[in-house]
């Protein structure tokens, strides 16, 4: 039906009077409204399971040791548990809140769901730069940070050497600094001056041949001594290169693909705000023709 309609005025006048916008309009667009549901509703799954695992890992932990140190913000970066519950909860209460708000229409939680996202990106672009602006600086920030951290804790939590061994595996190295496999003698456990078999020794992962071919098994040992020998000795049965310099080689190595991978994420969160902006102006403007 036509919106116009045709009247004659006193003076054989012909005007054209609009109709107003039918009562079933809406300015609000369903394929936006939904699309924003349907991605936080996905991640709002991804974060009730990853807040479930990490609560899961932590409760284990506790009731294999008796207890968990948090006393510093090293203690929390470090445990790979309180990792997880903390970015399970931020991701279930802001996707949450992009699910609710796009549901019902709340421009209050779409605000906040919409300011949330804008913080991550700037987060995740201030650290994106800083590493590849100045990637001296970074590994120099890491490996002072971390280092001794970490290597301290490689006994005290599971989770964490598991974490250890599967990254000296996986590029091929052992340690975090520039000092590489000397590293492990900041650890109580394989410092010469340790009562313990494992004295001057490194983690099996830094092996290069861990795993007996024939047997199928890995052997524990194949790192023991080794701190005593020279790179070129040590060389010939571990790796000697620390992993914060080989991840900024591989990185190197991988520029344009890692960029195109962070360049994309970043278009999405763009993308996800820009959706999340236009309902709430549509929103805004159903509202105003309510109150008109």
């Amino acid at each position: 039906m036509s919106n116009y309609r045709h009247h004659g005025g006193g003076g054989g006048y012909c005007g054209i009077e609009r109709h107003p916008h039918p009562h079933h309009f809406t300015y609000v667009s369903s394929c936006v409204k939904y699309l924003i549901f349907l991605l936080n509703f996905l991640f709002w799954l991804f974060g009730g399971i990853l807040l479930g695992i990490g609560i899961y890992a932590f409760m284990d932990k506790w009731e294999a040791n008796g207890w968990v140190r948090v006393e510093t913000i090293y203690d929390v970066v470090l445990n790979i548990s309180l990792v997880m519950i903390i970015t399970g909860i931020v991701v279930f209460v802001v996707s949450f809140a992009g699910c609710l708000g796009a549901l019902r229409e709340n421009t209050c939680l779409l605000k906040f769901y919409s300011l949330c996202l804008l913080i991550f990106f700037l987060m995740e672009m201030a650290i994106a730069i800083v590493g590849f602006v100045f990637p001296q600086n970074m590994n120099s920030f890491l490996e002072e940070k971390f280092t001794d951290k970490i290597i301290h804790s490689y006994r005290d939590d599971s989770d964490l050497q598991n974490f250890i061994d599967f990254a000296q595996q996986e590029f091929k190295c052992c340690g975090l600094s520039n000092g590489g496999y000397q590293d492990w003698s900041k650890n109580e456990y394989f410092n010469c001056t340790s009562p313990s078999v494992e004295k001057c020794g490194v983690p099996y992962s830094c092996c290069i041949n861990a795993t007996d071919i024939s047997s199928g098994l890995v052997n524990i040992m194949c790192g023991y001594g080794v701190q005593e020998h020279s790179v070129a000795a040590a060389s010939k049965r571990i790796w000697t290169s620390g992993c914060i310099e080989i991840i900024h080689v591989w990185a190197e190595r991988n520029l344009y693909v890692i960029a195109g991978m962070l360049l994309g994420i970043a278009l999405i969160q763009l993308f996800v705000i820009y959706l999340a902006k236009t309902l709430e102006g549509q929103i805004d403007l159903q509202k105003s023709r309510w109150s008109a």
